[in-house]
């Protein structure tokens, strides 16, 4: 009981290190940039504003959708291997 209670302590430090952690992505070469917390949110979009164009919205779109989708999975990844460090060798089904 002392080791899952030790375990949870460390996940809920881990999950508050996670939310304060970034990592960013772009894409239509640097024309986007999207900043993803760990936390699986996103924490900003940028847009360069010689970017947009009205005649190609399209474009634009897909250009963020890719990079938010680049962040979050950066992010995703980030998260799975530090909770992974917390839980390594400890088996409870449904924790994770």
């Amino acid at each position: 009981m002392k080791q899952a209670s030790r375990i949870q302590k460390q996940m809920e430090d881990v999950q508050a290190a996670l939310a304060a952690r970034t990592v960013e992505a772009t894409s239509g070469g640097g024309v986007v940039k999207v900043v993803a917390k760990c936390d699986g949110s996103i924490a900003s979009i940028k847009v360069d504003p010689q970017a947009v164009n009205p005649a190609d919205v399209q474009l634009l779109e897909d250009m963020i959708l890719t990079a938010a989708n680049s962040a979050l999975t950066q992010a995703k990844d980030i998260s799975t291997a530090e909770m992974g460090k917390v839980t390594q060798g400890f088996n409870i089904p449904g924790l994770m």
